[in-house]
């Protein structure tokens, strides 16, 4: 069969099956299958397929219309412009999150911390747009963390990037000018609303804290202030109801400057909060 009849052939099945944007996923997973880039799949639409292309993908179609994410039967996805190794062990890295990665990137640093690092997305993406930082990324997930490790090598940051096995700040030391997450904030009752693809094969540990989704950010603003340097700053993201729950807890919590900062659709996406005091140290080793 030629690739291009399988792709036409591919959509309407995924389709009847409830995925939404069939016809790229169709042909992301095509271009997987027979192992091109994105950019290449037209010109190889003409072209007969092997049979094992054509069982590649007449997998990785049956993978999607059970409604495994593209990223994890890919295995990649692309986030700030670069490619990160995925799986079940970690969050599938989202567009909305690169409004972390901007805000991070606003002003310089030269020590950050990522809490609940998971694929290492924000991590290695802000040091790699800073090219004199250095940074560690934590989570309780030593699978995640193996993630991590792979992507940081595939990115070539192994100089720049180490990476620990912390619940929160539990086992992180020193101080930092920078501190980010995007931790688990999914309340318990939102979980049955999830989309299967979410809520079936991502871990539930990464999405949620149960409860009002609220614990990870009470654990942040209460450690950050003794691992952040006076004039650091501290970013998370949120969910998109959570702004004022969030803020209030970081003024509690004695920082200052506190910002509730849009995604590119305009819902609330990360709160920013600066620990008072002369920044002259930030950045300092």
């Amino acid at each position: 069969m030629k690739a291009g009849d399988a792709l036409r052939r591919a959509i309407p099945r995924l389709q009847e099956a409830g995925i939404e944007d069939a016809a790229r996923d169709a042909r992301v997973l095509l271009a997987h299958a027979l192992g091109i880039g994105h950019d290449r799949l037209t010109l190889k639409l003409p072209d007969e397929m092997t049979e094992p292309q054509a069982k590649a993908y007449e997998e990785a179609l049956a993978a999607r219309m059970a409604r495994r994410p593209v990223a994890q039967i890919t295995g990649r996805r692309l986030f700030w412009g670069l490619s990160f190794r995925v799986t079940r062990d970690t969050l599938d890295p989202r567009p909305e999150t690169e409004t972390l990665v901007a805000e991070a990137l606003r002003a310089p640093f030269l020590k950050m911390l990522d809490l609940g690092t998971g694929t290492g997305c924000i991590l290695l993406s802000c040091l790699k747009g800073m090219a004199q930082a250095r940074g560690l990324g934590t989570d309780i997930s030593d699978a995640a963390l193996q993630v991590a490790i792979g992507n940081t090598r595939d990115l070539g940051l192994e100089a720049r990037a180490r990476f620990r096995r912390s619940d929160w700040f539990s086992d992180v030391s020193g101080v930092f000018d920078l501190i980010v997450s995007n931790p688990p904030y999914i309340s318990a009752a939102e979980m049955a609303q999830l989309a299967p693809e979410v809520r079936d094969w991502e871990p539930h540990l990464a999405l949620s804290p149960g409860g009002d989704g609220l614990d990870a950010y009470r654990a942040i603003a209460q450690g950050a202030g003794a691992r952040l340097m006076p004039g650091g700053r501290l970013l998370v993201e949120i969910g998109p109801t959570q702004g004022p729950a969030v803020a209030g807890l970081f003024a509690a919590a004695g920082l200052a400057e506190i910002r509730v900062l849009p995604d590119l659709d305009g819902r609330d996406r990360v709160v920013g909060a600066v620990k008072p005091g002369p920044a002259d140290r930030c950045g300092a080793a």
